[in-house]
């Protein structure tokens, strides 16, 4: 069955201009909500956001001109912007602990620039590349999406990046790369979980994509949100952002992308692999063992107002990308 798609309502109508614009005003005057649901996963808990500043953060000169002259995207979509301080202060990044607030807190530590990424394995051009040559010649656009995450919260958030086909094509890979596998830097000096006796998983974080899927228009490689470069907790430099899954396949502070020919091992299919599949498409018919998938609680969200929204099956894209599963048995290729 497949979706709806949203009225089309400009995105320059979801938040009024003179909040995106003043945008430390607006969350000191009305973002002052005191918990918010992290999900079934958590046992319900509530935790706040860390309280982010609003400020310009550090990164190189020629990222934040690219970013500022970052094109605005056709993509329409209904729902008002997560606000800043929630995108920024509300994040899984287990490198950084297990609390949501963990990222914002710990990741200062982390060196963002300069940065390199290796483009591997069966592709006409490999090489290991400058952030600053990958985004040589790149119209970055901003892409307002929805970000649902497994454990059933979610946020809307305006990322600034662009689509991952355009690296794509610019490798040239081979007729056997069939996958596209990703790898978050390994740098237990700068992410301490690294290091820690007590994690259970296997460093580095890996993700993983069918090669349809990764060429599909709405996959995007971020390098900002809000209009500003990407915040450490949030995975700079460069992290993916695939709108129709689930929120861990949208890895973070990459490091290498590899073209493969047979599926690639991803983190949390080999940590749990009854539990987290390496598909992981948004599906509210496909209950979680522990946990309905049908509804989500959408931030801002308090213990006492929950903002619960009904999950859409891709996460409300499936007239652009349901065509790719055709055939398949969503419950089977979870």
């Amino acid at each position: 069955m497949l979706i709806k798609k949203p009225c089309d309502i400009p995105s320059s109508e979801i938040t009024p201009e003179a909040i995106y614009n003043a945008r430390r005003d607006f969350m000191r005057g009305t973002m002052s909500v005191a918990a918010l649901g992290v999900g079934a996963s958590a046992m319900n808990a509530f935790a706040a956001p860390t309280q982010v500043a609003d400020q310009d953060l550090p990164g190189p000169d020629w990222l934040k001109k690219q970013i500022t002259e970052a094109k605005a995207n056709q993509e329409k979509i209904t729902e008002s912007l997560t606000p800043y301080e929630h995108v920024a202060g509300y994040n899984n990044f287990y490198e950084y602990g297990y609390d949501k607030t963990d990222p914002a807190a710990k990741s200062h530590v982390l060196k963002p620039h300069p940065w390199t990424v290796e483009v591997a394995g069966e592709v006409a051009k490999p090489g290991t590349f400058s952030l600053e040559d990958l985004l040589k010649g790149v119209t970055l656009e901003e892409r307002i999406y929805r970000l649902r995450c497994v454990e059933a919260w979610s946020m809307v958030v305006p990322w600034v990046g662009f689509s991952l086909a355009d690296l794509i094509k610019r490798a040239e890979p081979t007729s056997k790369a069939k996958y596209v596998a990703f790898t978050t830097l390994e740098r237990p000096s700068e992410m301490p979980e690294q290091k820690s006796r007590f994690s259970t998983i296997d460093w580095p974080y890996r993700e993983g994509l069918r090669m349809d899927e990764a060429m599909n228009p709405l996959t995007t490689l971020a390098v900002g949100l809000y209009g500003k470069v990407l915040p450490n907790q949030n995975g700079a430099p460069l992290r993916l952002v695939v709108p129709w899954k689930y929120g861990f396949k949208y890895i973070k502070s990459i490091v290498k992308i590899e073209f493969t020919e047979k599926q690639p091992k991803t983190t949390w299919s080999m940590l749990a692999p009854d539990e987290y599949g390496f598909y992981a498409n948004v599906n509210p018919q496909v209950s979680h063992p522990r946990w309905s998938q049908a509804e989500e609680r959408r931030l801002p969200s308090g213990l006492l107002r929950p903002n619960i929204v009904p999950t859409q099956l891709f996460n409300g894209y499936a007239e652009q990308v349901a065509h790719l599963y055709k055939d398949m048995d969503l419950r089977k290729f979870y």
